[in-house]
C-alpha cells in the first residue's frame, strides 16, 4: 500500500489530478461527491468534498474571499500566500499524496487543488450529524451533571478536555480499519500514567487488521482485550465525562472510538464494574451504604437461586429452622425446569422491551406480569416461590451498573443453576470454585482482575467496600503504576 501511496503523487497538472480523484471518489456515480471548479486569480482550481460533512457557510466564506483576489496575487509563491495569507481558516494543511487526499476527502475536509501547485490543500472545515450532548441511559444520577458523550469524537473529547484542563493530558489520534479509516483517540495524562501501559494499547490498536469497526468500541473491545469465551468484561465502558475524567486523573487510559457514545476504560479490575458515580454524589455514609445495598444484589443475581434450590430440593442440608424454605405446592414440572424456563422468559422479555415502542412498553409489562406469570402459576406450570426468587434475581442484575457485568452474571446464575441440578451441593460448590479460578486468573492488560484481593491490598480492599471521603482518597490505585500514587 505505501508504493502504491508513493506513485499517486499530487502534480502540477489539474486536469491529471482531478481525474484521478474522480475516478477514485466515484464523483459521477456518488451523488453525494462534490466536484467543484472554479476559477479564481486567472487559476484553475477544483475542490472535492462530501455533502453533507461540509459546513455550507464556512466554505462559502472562502470562496468568496478567493473569489476577491487580485489576478496577479498568486503568480509567485502561490502555496505560502494561500496557507498563510489568502485562505483565513484556523484548520488548513497540504499533502502531496493523492490517496492521502482522497481519506482526508472521505473524512469530512474538503481538498483543494490548484493549477501549478503539486500539492493539495486540505481545509478541515467539516462538521457531522450529531446529537446533542444528553444524560446516558444507563449512567443516570438524581443529582449531577446531565451531559454525556455522543457519536463524534471530537465532542467527547471536548467534553474530556472540559473536565481536565490539565496541560499534559495527551489525545493522541489513530486510524484503525483497511476500508472504514474510523477515528479513534487514546487519552491520558502524560506525567501520571504509566507509559508502558500506554505505549501497549497504542501498539495493539495499531495492530487492529479488520475492514472496519461495525460497532465501534465492542470490535475494538474484542481486538484488544482477547479471552473472546470469557463472559466478564475486561474493559469498562462509560457515556459520562465525569466518569471518564475521574478515572484519567487516576492513571487510567481512555479509549474514543468515533461513531460511538461510549468511552472504553483501560485497565480495569471486578471491582471498577460494581462503583458507580451515585455513591460519590451522597456524603461517605449514604454512599457506603448504597454500595453495600447495591453489592448484596449483585451477590443475590448469582448466588441465591442456585442456593434457594439446593435448599429446597435436599432436607438433609436444611435446617430445622429454615424448614420453612422451599415449595408449598408442587408444580407439573420439575423445579430446575421451571427455573431454567423462566430465566429464558425474562430474556424474551428483556429484548422485547428493547424491540417494543416505548408507548407500548407498559402494555408489554402488564401481559408479563399479569397474564403470563399469574396464569402460569394458576395452572401448575409454575410455583409462586419461583417466580419470587427469580425476581429478586432478576433485580440484583439490573441493579449492576455495568451492563456487561450483569450478563456474565446471569451466565454464572445459569451454569450453577444446572450444575446444582445435575450433581447437587457437589455441583454448587465445585461451580463456585471454578468461577473463583476463573476471576483470580483472569488478566486486563496484565492487570489482576480480582485486585486488591489477589494480591492483597488492604487500603485498597478498604476502598472497594467502603465510599471514602474524597478528600481522604487523593490517591492512584497501585495497580495502575502511576507516576505519582500519592498526589
Amino acid at each position: 500500500m505505501d508504493k502504491d501511496q508513493s506513485k499517486n503523487k499530487v502534480v502540477s497538472n489539474l486536469t491529471d489530478n482531478r481525474e484521478f480523484l474522480h475516478k477514485k471518489l466515484g464523483a459521477d456515480k456518488s451523488f453525494d461527491v462534490i466536484a467543484l471548479d472554479v476559477h479564481y486569480a486567472e487559476k484553475d482550481m477544483c475542490l472535492f468534498m462530501i455533502d453533507g460533512f461540509v459546513k455550507d457557510d464556512i466554505l462559502h466564506y472562502l470562496m468568496e474571499f478567493l473569489a476577491k483576489l487580485d489576478p496577479h496575487a498568486l503568480e509567485d509563491q502561490t502555496l505560502e500566500k494561500l496557507l498563510k495569507t489568502y485562505i483565513p481558516y484556523v484548520e488548513i494543511d497540504h499533502t502531496d499524496s493523492l490517496d492521502q487526499v482522497v481519506d482526508y476527502v472521505l473524512a469530512g475536509p474538503t481538498a483543494l487543488l490548484v493549477e501549478g501547485l503539486d500539492v493539495a490543500i486540505i481545509i478541515d472545515a467539516r462538521t457531522y450529524p450529531v446529537r446533542g450532548p444528553q444524560e446516558p441511559d444507563m449512567e443516570r444520577v438524581v443529582r449531577g451533571a446531565r451531559d454525556g458523550f455522543v457519536e463524534t469524537i471530537i465532542f467527547n473529547t471536548a467534553l474530556t478536555r472540559r473536565r481536565v484542563r490539565d496541560p499534559s493530558l495527551r489525545m493522541e489520534y489513530l486510524q484503525i480499519g483497511r476500508r472504514s479509516k474510523t477515528d479513534v483517540a487514546v487519552c491520558y495524562l502524560e506525567d501520571v500514567a504509566d507509559l508502558h501501559l500506554v505505549e501497549h494499547i497504542k501498539r495493539s490498536l495499531a495492530e487492529i487488521d479488520t475492514d472496519g469497526l461495525p460497532m465501534a468500541e465492542k470490535t475494538v473491545e474484542e481486538f484488544i482485550s482477547g479471552r473472546h469465551w470469557n463472559p466478564y468484561p475486561l474493559v469498562r465502558y462509560t457515556e459520562r465525562p465525569d466518569t471518564a475524567a475521574a478515572h484519567i486523573f487516576e492513571g487510567h487510559v481512555i479509549i474514543f472510538v468515533d461513531g460511538s457514545p461510549s468511552a472504553i476504560i483501560t485497565p480495569t479490575t471486578f471491582w471498577h464494574h460494581l462503583q458507580h458515580i451515585e455513591e460519590y454524589r451522597n456524603k461517605p455514609l449514604t454512599g457506603a451504604y448504597l454500595r453495600l445495598v447495591r453489592f448484596i444484589g449483585v451477590l443475590s443475581s448469582i448466588f441465591l437461586l442456585p442456593l434457594w434450590f439446593l435448599l429446597a430440593t435436599s432436607s438433609v442440608i436444611l435446617p430445622e429452622s429454615l424448614s420453612f424454605i422451599g415449595t408449598e405446592e408442587q408444580a407439573m414440572i420439575p423445579l430446575i425446569f421451571q427455573f431454567l424456563i423462566i430465566e429464558l422468559g425474562i430474556d424474551l422479555l428483556r429484548m422485547a422491551a428493547i424491540h417494543t415502542p416505548s408507548s407500548l412498553a407498559t402494555a408489554l409489562g402488564l401481559i408479563a406480569a399479569l397474564m403470563i406469570g399469574q396464569v402460569a402459576v394458576e395452572v401448575g406450570l409454575l410455583t409462586n416461590e419461583v417466580i419470587l426468587y427469580l425476581s429478586i434475581a432478576a433485580i440484583g442484575t439490573f441493579a449492576t451498573p455495568s451492563y456487561e457485568l450483569g450478563l456474565a452474571n446471569r451466565l454464572v446464575r445459569l451454569a450453577l443453576l444446572i450444575l446444582s441440578g445435575l450433581f447437587g451441593v457437589s455441583g454448587f460448590v465445585i461451580g463456585i470454585m471454578l468461577i473463583m479460578i476463573l476471576l483470580i486468573r483472569m488478566k486486563s492488560f496484565n492487570v489482576p482482575y480480582f485486585w486488591p484481593f489477589i494480591p492483597f491490598n488492604y487500603r485498597a480492599i478498604r476502598d472497594v467496600f467502603l465510599r471514602s471521603p474524597i478528600p481522604l482518597k487523593n490517591r492512584r490505585p497501585t495497580f495502575l503504576n502511576p507516576q505519582d500514587p500519592d498526589r
